[in-house]
């Protein structure tokens, strides 16, 4: 048997594949992948002042057409707080519960990873 590891779509897979399979093996898959947790990106940090205790982050890859909302600005929850393009669809980025905005961490144009902090609340 060889193990390999490897990274799909930012997955991380161990494979174990067997060599010469027999008859009786046929019948059963010749490799198991067992999921592994990526190694976890590191956080952005706010550009300016103090950041909240609620992250706001991308839910997928894309870019950021539009910011909604300002440092400061009181938001309930479900209020749009910027509006990412991604697949060539406009998703708003609402907000999760009530609060204050703490820091917009992107900008208009920006292109986002999944999971980048896009503002916080407090």
């Amino acid at each position: 048997m060889k193990n390999y590891t490897i990274t799909v779509n930012g997955n991380v897979y161990e494979v174990t594949v067997e060599e010469g399979v027999s008859a009786k093996a046929a019948s059963e898959p010749a490799f198991k992948a067992a999921p592994k947790t990526a190694p976890a990106a590191p956080k952005a940090a706010a550009p300016s002042g103090s950041a909240g205790s609620v992250i706001v982050a991308a839910p997928m890859p894309g870019k950021i057409l539009a910011v909604k909302a300002s440092v400061g600005q009181v938001v309930k929850k479900g209020d749009v707080i910027m509006v990412l393009e991604a697949m060539k669809m406009e998703n708003e980025i609402v907000a999760p519960q009530d609060g204050t905005v703490a820091s917009i961490n992107k900008a208009a144009g920006d292109s986002v990873e999944s999971g980048a902090t896009l503002a916080t609340l407090s």
